[in-house]
């Protein structure tokens, strides 16, 4: 009978130590096609991060796919204010994080409003209405 219950609880009691895949849920698509960028949400057993997912537009030859990690609900909240406060800004503004920098930087051909995302060995930009998507996006969140 012990026997029987040990080879009962034994499988259970390996699966309990196996690390659960997180669930990665798509917030919003940024942008799509050939430089798409999207916010996620990765839901861990213990925590729930967020991401923004962008194709680096150092490399034109070949798709190199970055990540800008958040760890918490806060700190996505707090680049969305960054790009609230960006918006009411002026050309060349730079919000500064210990990750990242979004740098404002308004394009005189098509008066439109941009953005420079840079982090540690990655770069893209973006402009004003997929910055709106993304803070209409986390202002959602709960």
């Amino acid at each position: 009978m012990k026997k029987l219950s040990l080879l009962f609880f034994l499988p259970l009691t390996i699966l309990s130590w196996l690390p659960v895949d997180p669930s990665a849920t798509n917030l919003a698509d940024v942008r799509v096609g050939a430089w798409p960028m999207n916010l996620e949400r990765d839901i861990d057993r213990r925590d729930t991060t967020y991401a923004l997912i962008f194709r680096d537009q150092q490399y034109m030859d070949f798709v190199m796919m970055d990540t800008l990690e958040f760890a918490n609900l806060g700190q996505l909240r707090y680049f969305g204010q960054a790009l609230d406060v960006l918006k009411k800004g002026h050309n060349g503004d730079i919000a500064n994080f210990k990750d990242y920098s979004i740098k404002r930087a308004d394009k005189r051909l098509d008066g439109g409003v941009w953005y420079m995302l840079k982090i540690k060995f990655g770069l893209t930009d973006f402009q004003q209405p997929e910055a709106d998507i993304m803070c209409k996006t986390i202002a959602g969140l709960r």
